[in-house]
This record gives C-alpha cells, structure tokens and sequence, in this order.
C-alpha cells in the first residue's frame, strides 16, 4: 500500500509541476492579439479582451473582460460588456505548436444594450457583415434597409465553434429616438451548438421577462444572411409564460390595451418572408385604461405572414372563440417608417351570431357602459367591421346587428322626457330590442352612428342617427313609429300615439314621435318632442283623450 501511495503522490506532483510549469513558459496574453483581430473581423466590430489567463482543467483561456462595439450608425456606447469571457482552445496546439484553435465560447453575465431604430432596423442587424474600408453603415443613420448600399458588398466572416454560451445576461432595448424607458429582460441564457455563420446551427434561448414572465425559444437558425444578419433563416418554437406585452415593448403604453398571455408560436422564415402561427391564452384583458379585466381567459388562435424586406405582413386568420362562434380578423399592415409602434393597417374584423353572455368579459374588457349601469343580456349581435389607417389613429367602420337582446336594469319608458311627464310611464326594468341595426363610423374625433333601426318591445320602430363625443356626450335625433296598444301606448292613451303615429288608420305612414337623446352612455337624457309633433295636428290634447263624462 505504501508502495502504491508513493506513486499515486509522484503522479499527483508531476501534474502539480506540468501545470506550473506550463504556465511559467506560456504567457496566455501574448494571444491577446491575435483573438481580438479574429474576433473582430468575425463581428465586424471592436473587439477587445481583458487579462488572460490559462485554465488548464477546463481547457480555455479565461479574460477578466469583454467588449464589443455597437454599429457606430446606432451608438458610441458598446454593444455587449462582460467581466468574464472564456475561450475554449485546443491544449496540444497552444503548448506544443503555439496556435490558436478556437472550440468554444462562454459569456458570464453580460450586459447586452438593443437597440431598435425608428425604421425598424436592429443595432444586431450588422453582427458579422464585413465591409470593403469606407463602405456605408447601415443604422439607425442610413436611410435604406440595411445591407442596401451601392457601395462594396458585404460578406460574411467565418468562424466555426462547438458551442456559444451566455449565462445570465441582461439585456436592455432601446427605442431611437429615445420616448419611453428602457425594457429589461434578466438572466438571459442563449447556448448556440456547432456554431457557423455558413451552416445551420441549433439555438436555445431563455431569459425572464420584465413583468416576471418567462419565454423559451428552441430551433435552429442559418445559415447567416451575407447581407442582412437579422433577416437570416429561422426555424423556432416560441413558449411564453405570463407576458405582458406592454412592459415586454410590444405595445405601446399610450394604447391604454393591458393583459397577460401564455403563447406557443412557431415561426419559421426562409429570410424573405417570415410565417408564424399558434395559440395565445390571454387573461386579465383591457382594452381602455378604466375598463374592468376579463373575468375570463380568452383563447386566440393565429396565422400570419410577414415581408421582411417590404416590412409588411399579412393576418390570414386571427380568431377568438366566443360560444359557438367565433370573432375573426385578418387583413394586412404595413410597418411605419417614422413610428415603428404606428404600422398602418387594412383590417377585417367579422362575428356572425355571437352569443351576447359569452361576450360579457370582452364588453367588460373595452369598457363599454350601459344606461343607469344596466346589463345587456341574451340574444346575439354579428358584425362585419373594417379597421384601416394608422394604428394609433384607426377609423373603424361597418355594421352591427342585435337580435332578441335585452337590457337589463334600464326603464326606457321612465326616461322619456314629454311622454312620462304626462302620465308617468313606466315600462318596467328591462328594454327588450328584438331588433337593433346601425352603422357606426369610429374616429378619434368620436363615434358616428347612422341608419339605426330597432324593434323596441312596448315602445314600436325607432329609427334616426347620431354621434358620441370623446367625451362621451351623446347626441342622437331618433322617431318612434308604429306604437303598439301595449306598454307605453296602454298607459299614456292609444289615441295620443296613434295621433302622433299618423291619421289613426293604422297605416304607420305618419311622421312618428320625435325623440333626442343627450347626456352621457351611464346616464342618457331622453326628450321626445310631443308639443312639437301635437302641434302638427288638428286635434288637441283634450280631444285626444276625450272629454270626461
């Protein structure tokens, strides 16, 4: 045993005086040089490392730092720092023949800067495009789509390694011009496999979102476009846990628009056009800063194309199921040169016999607000909507149905004004619509509503048009025809309506009762003009109730 012992001990110190020896004779600085020229002919920028030294159990050279430049068109701040860069190399061929034979890279927590141009361009977008000497840059300051230039072609440098790692980084996107704060995405994980920018290379990617959401992205990208980086070919599957678009820089906070989503996309591009679909479950939905979330998820389910080179792209299909049926919007956008969260669009949005109960959480959602705080149940309502124009400033158009709908906790009879006053009317706590048709036309200046048709039960036909202020004040010129001897016509007086209606023949050929509508959506103020209409008779309030006996 002791025998053994000694040469086990002899081992032991032969390795302890191979590797000190190892180090004294190889100064791991003097390749300093050397991996900072590769490194920065591969990106095409400057690159520079820290003090290196050798890590013989691992296998690398280890740099107490890392820069990298950004594209000088978008920042003179660097693209990535890091406190800690390790260098996978060959043992045999640094030692024996003093050369560089480079296998891997490992990032230690860097700090990564992105940052997006008002055109939609990527300070990324030029990674490893090398340039003839005084070719244009193509960023944030060229006017162009990158890799545009007349100039010198660009091509890309080549590098080979087994692997690229970055550990727990932390990235910044930066919008230019700068208008809001910077988003923060933690402990970035990015491992990249058989890495060249001429062969396809498998990528994982996973990193925390900034509402503390996480996303997951598995694939294979490549090979490198020689032109345009960022619009190499991609295959990825995309997981996303509790994102919130919003804080993630996805949507604009000005839009008022907040939820949660759990996503599973996959997209695939061949560096021309880019396809993607899925299914999106968002929770907690608001479509207006003061509506009321969702009471329930909802599930969206995806098609869509984008262009890259036009940055345009096209929704096949976007639906959300409601009951039965089901809401679909697809149609065409186009990116915003000026204001990249601004794409113009040229959309469809269609439902045909939508259930209004299954709709309640959306109705919550865009903060739509009823009369007196009444509910509008049963019945189904379709539409057939046209959204066009800019995204922050869109028109919406088209028609809207309502069938056997109800409203629930609004006396219609008790708030018109003219007709309750004579006999104090009341037809009860819901207005029954068997039918409600009108076209409305949405702007940011407010809401046009015209061609509105509408079976009230207990009240007759009503027909008219009218707008809703940004402000919510309502302003509508309506008449109520052909009253029935029931609700309202019961309690006021047969011969009062039916003199207002017409001759009394019961053709409903008459002018019908004149009604506005002001005050706000919560709290309406309904006039009907009954002195107005009376006046154009012959007969007088008293011979249309009779004389008393």
């Amino acid at each position: 045993m002791k025998r053994w012992a000694k040469i086990l001990l002899a081992v032991v110190g032969l390795v302890i005086l191979a590797v000190v020896a190892i180090k004294l004779f190889v100064n791991a600085n003097t390749f300093r040089p050397a991996i900072e020229k590769q490194l920065t002919t591969t990106l095409g920028r400057d690159v520079k490392v820290g003090n290196l030294s050798l890590s013989l159990f691992r296998g690398s050279l280890v740099s107490e730092g890392l820069t990298v430049a950004d594209d000088p068109g978008f920042s003179a701040e660097p693209f990535l720092t890091a406190k800690e860069f390790r260098i996978g190399v060959s043992l045999q061929t640094l030692i024996f023949s003093r050369q560089l034979n480079l296998r891997s890279f490992q990032i230690e927590s860097p700090q990564i800067r992105l940052i997006r141009a008002a055109n939609g361009t990527w300070n990324f977008s030029s990674l490893g495009l090398v340039r003839a000497s005084g070719a244009p840059t193509s960023g944030a300051a060229s006017n162009g789509t990158p890799g545009s230039s007349k100039g010198s072609a660009p091509d890309i440098a080549d590098l080979s390694v087994g692997s690229i790692v970055i550990q727990d980084g932390h990235a910044v996107i930066v919008g230019l011009p700068a208008h809001s704060k910077p988003i923060v995405y933690d402990r970035v994980n990015l491992t990249a496999s058989d890495f060249s920018f001429r062969s396809q290379f498998p990528i994982g990617l996973h990193a925390i979102l900034p509402s503390g959401g996480t996303v997951e992205v598995t694939g294979h990208v490549g090979p490198i476009t020689r032109d345009d980086p960022a619009s190499s070919p991609v295959d990825v599957q995309i997981s996303a846990k509790r994102l919130d678009p919003v804080a993630a820089g996805i949507l604009d906070p000005g839009a008022g628009v907040a939820l949660l989503a759990d996503a599973d996309l996959h997209a695939t591009s061949d560096g021309q056009t880019l396809n993607t679909s899925g299914t999106i479950r968002v929770q907690n939905l608001k479509l207006k800063p003061a509506a009321t979330a969702a009471s329930k998820p909802l599930d969206l389910t995806y098609r869509g194309t984008f262009r890259l080179k036009e940055n345009a792209g096209q929704i096949e299909d976007a639906s959300v199921k409601i009951g039965d049926a089901a809401i679909h919007v697809n149609g065409t956008y186009k990116s915003n040169a000026q204001d990249a969260e601004d794409p113009v669009l040229n959309l469809k949005l269609a439902g045909q016999s939508l259930s209004i109960d299954e709709l309640q959480p959306l109705i919550s959602a865009a903060a739509v607000r009823f009369p007196n705080g009444s509910v509008l149940k049963g019945g189904t309502v379709s539409m057939n909507m046209a959204i066009t124009g800019h995204a922050k400033a869109a028109v919406i158009i088209g028609p809207i149905a309502l069938d056997n709908v109800s409203l629930v906790g609004f006396d219609v009879g008790s708030k018109i004004h003219g007709i309750a006053a004579l006999s104090g009317v009341k037809t009860g706590d819901t207005t029954n619509f068997r039918k409600l048709t009108v076209n409305v036309h949405i702007t940011d200046a407010g809401v046009v509503a015209d061609n509105i048709e509408a079976v009230i039960e207990g009240m007759g036909e009503l027909s008219g048009s009218g707008t809703v202020s940004p402000t919510d004040q309502l302003d509508f010129n309506l008449t109520v025809k052909n009253a029935p001897s029931k609700g309202i016509a019961a309690k006021v007086g047969v011969g009062l309506l039916t003199t207002l209606n017409g001759s009394g023949s019961g053709s409903g050929n008459g002018s019908g009762v004149p009604i506005h509508v002001a005050g706000t959506s919560e709290e309406p103020y309904i006039t009907a003009d009954v002195g107005g209409a009376v006046g154009k008779k012959t007969k007088s309030i008293t011979s249309i109730f009779g004389k008393k006996k």
